[in-house]
């Protein structure tokens, strides 16, 4: 029993986001089929708040609470300007009355609208019996990432793109993702118009290529594998012609997907050694489903997971295992995840892995129960280098464990001012039996019963090596 208790403890950590209270007993007797069970859970990984927005619904409102906003700036401005040509001996007194400190304002939209989607995102992470489903969907967000900065729709995407397909087929998540608006503007094919297309002749207007070198690169088949730069540039005249219904013209459906026929680039192209005819959006999706089952794609993808769960440097076998596992099954994504957890690889009792900004939070309320603010959490989560839905680059945050050493010493900033606000009302000894349970070390265990004070303790929990990794 001891020795699957502490197998339990390392499954919460490596697999899922931290134990809860009695979760180590809850799943000693069998650590392995518990996560399993995870996975065939109705619903798993899919989130019901009806209040949430669609991507377009939310492009929308936002749209027109910008467009209210700057009218009513501008309005503001012409009515001082009126006011000081009516009475120019009073020009000072209408500046400081414009320039007076205003009442406090709501939550802007597009805040309010982040928060939400946040708030549900980490709801269902602190709800999740052990959370393998959910480090799954911010894996696969996280391979097929969009910018919050440049997009108003990253939350939305994640519910429509990634959770449907989270446990389904590596296929039908990489139409989903490439197909949506969020990443048709992130990466700027929304703009994107065929050199020799009705619409390029007539408006000067040509090719933007990023959206295909970063699915090749980056989504399927990994950079410096089989394609070339030509394969980059035809497959970006491939996907001209996936755009978005402009939102200022079209108030009911701006914002959502559409084919522009007279933006696509005309004819047969060839990609990565296949020619697809012309057949409209069937021309770009027939070339998504042959990347989606390319052996270079099995290969990538299994390489990231392996990384990201198992170590930076990933056992060869494994990595071959869920390659075989993916090219065997037509990309199942949830027999991949499957394949991971029937490794034995996959149980090495050494942590080896950084816990991500994000996890780490989350492990720490899971830990004491509590929910958190979402606006201190997610302010967290951006000091210490993983603003949520905020990637520096389109190859997302990095999996290694170097990107996040640099951040550790932020981490106990954050630990300090979590555990001065609630130190006082928790035993942090009990909390390291929740969190670690038998992972626990006899140094972990002598400073927090060494400690100072109850902040000081709990401080020590979640600043152990042991409470880091996973």
């Amino acid at each position: 029993m001891a020795r699957d208790a502490k197998e339990a403890a390392l499954v919460l950590h490596r697999f899922g986001l931290g134990p809860r209270a009695g979760s180590i007993d809850a799943i000693a007797s069998d650590p392995s089929a518990a996560i399993l069970a995870e996975l065939d859970r109705p619903g798993a990984g899919q989130i019901a708040t009806p209040d949430l927005p669609t991507s377009g619904t939310a492009n929308r409102a936002v749209f027109e609470f910008t467009a209210e906003r700057n009218a009513m700036q501008q309005r503001q401005r012409r009515e001082t300007a009126q006011a000081a040509l009516e009475n120019p001996g009073k020009e000072n007194s209408m500046e400081a009355k414009a320039e007076a400190p205003a009442k406090p304002e709501e939550v802007p939209l597009p805040r309010q609208l982040f928060l939400n989607e946040a708030r549900a995102r980490i709801d269902a992470a602190l709800t999740a019996e052990i959370g393998f489903v959910e480090r799954l969907v911010w894996f696969w967000s996280n391979h097929f990432c969009v910018n919050q900065d440049k997009t108003v729709m990253a939350g939305a995407y994640e519910r429509e793109a990634i959770r449907p397909h989270v446990l389904g087929r590596f296929s039908d998540m990489l139409l989903a993702a490439e197909g949506h608006p969020a990443m048709l503007i992130y990466l700027d094919n929304a703009q994107s118009i065929g050199p020799n297309s009705v619409a390029g002749i007539n408006r000067d207007k040509g090719l933007n290529e990023n959206l295909a070198r970063e699915i090749l690169e980056l989504h399927t088949l990994g950079v410096r594998t089989v394609y070339t730069q030509d394969d980059v540039t035809n497959f970006a005249k491939v996907l001209t012609g996936w755009t978005i219904l402009p939102t200022v013209s079209n108030p009911d459906h701006g914002g959502e997907f559409v084919y522009l026929r007279r933006a696509h680039e005309p004819g047969e192209q060839s990609v990565v050694g296949k020619t697809y005819p012309d057949a409209g959006t069937e021309q770009g999706r027939a070339v998504l489903e042959d990347l989606a089952r390319h052996p270079a794609t099995a290969k990538h993808v299994a390489t990231k997971m392996a990384c990201h769960f198992i170590a930076d440097d990933p056992p060869p076998a494994l990595v071959d295992r869920l390659t075989q596992r993916f090219l065997d099954t037509d990309g199942d994504l949830k027999e991949m995840a499957t394949a991971l957890i029937a490794s034995p690889e996959a149980w090495e009792p050494e942590q080896s892995k950084i816990k991500r900004p994000s996890e780490w939070i989350v492990a720490a309320l899971r830990a004491t129960g509590l929910s958190g603010d979402i606006a201190r959490i997610t302010g967290g989560m951006a000091l210490l280098g993983q603003p949520l839905w905020r990637p520096p680059a389109p190859k997302g945050f990095s999996d290694d464990n170097a990107a996040w050493l640099d951040g550790l010493a932020q981490r106990l900033d954050i630990a300090n001012t979590f555990a001065q606000r609630v130190g006082e009302k928790l035993d942090a000894g009990a909390v390291a039996d929740t969190a670690l349970g038998p992972l626990a070390s006899a140094e972990t265990r002598r400073a927090i019963a060494n400690a100072e004070s109850k902040p000081q303790a709990l401080t020590f929990l979640l600043m152990a090596p042991e409470f880091q990794r996973r």
